[in-house]
């Protein structure tokens, strides 16, 4: 293979990619749930926590007690906001630990226009990404991530992490 090629590949792989998802979000959200950035599969289907190995809306049902037909409402019923820290970056697919060259998302803007009383965030990543380049001056909990990546905590584990929420609504 020649060095043209390898370049290629190279600048394929850390290709720059731009948040396609609104936030979800209304007038009355009081938590305010962040990752670090969709999945492939996510920006595919636009949906956050698309990918059917991610236990997120799983532990949203279980938590509210409820079979999850429609995400967007479902949020809005329970004066939840979801977004990401990320507004662009350049990732190797859906791999956290390749995220560099971040822009963040506008998430000061969007907690001006909501009630938002707690920001969450779904793993070390967006934690860390949401300290360095956000922190508003509000409680933050970093919660464990729901991704297939985090395989040790079961789905009981999870929904027992994520009961933090309900306590604020």
């Amino acid at each position: 293979m020649d060095w043209l090629n390898i370049l290629m590949k190279a600048s394929a792989k850390n290709k720059k990619v731009v948040h396609p998802l609104e936030p979800i979000y209304d007038e009355q959200s009081k938590v305010l749930i962040l990752g670090s950035f969709p999945s492939v599969i996510s920006r595919k289907d636009m949906m956050y926590y698309a990918n059917k190995t991610n236990r997120f809306w799983s532990v949203m049902g279980a938590l509210f007690k409820e079979e999850i037909t429609d995400h967007v409402s479902f949020c809005h019923r329970h004066h939840l906001a979801i977004w990401d820290v990320i507004h662009s970056c350049t990732i190797e697919g859906s791999s956290d630990s390749s995220i560099k060259n971040v822009i963040p998302n506008d998430i000061a803007g969007l907690v001006k226009k909501t009630h938002i009383e707690l920001i969450v965030t779904t793993g070390k990543k967006a934690a860390a990404l949401y300290e360095q380049y956000i922190h508003l001056d509000l409680p933050h909990i970093s919660l464990p991530s729901t991704s297939a990546a985090n395989a040790k905590m079961s789905l009981e584990e999870l929904i027992y992490e994520y009961r933090k929420i309900k306590e604020v609504l």
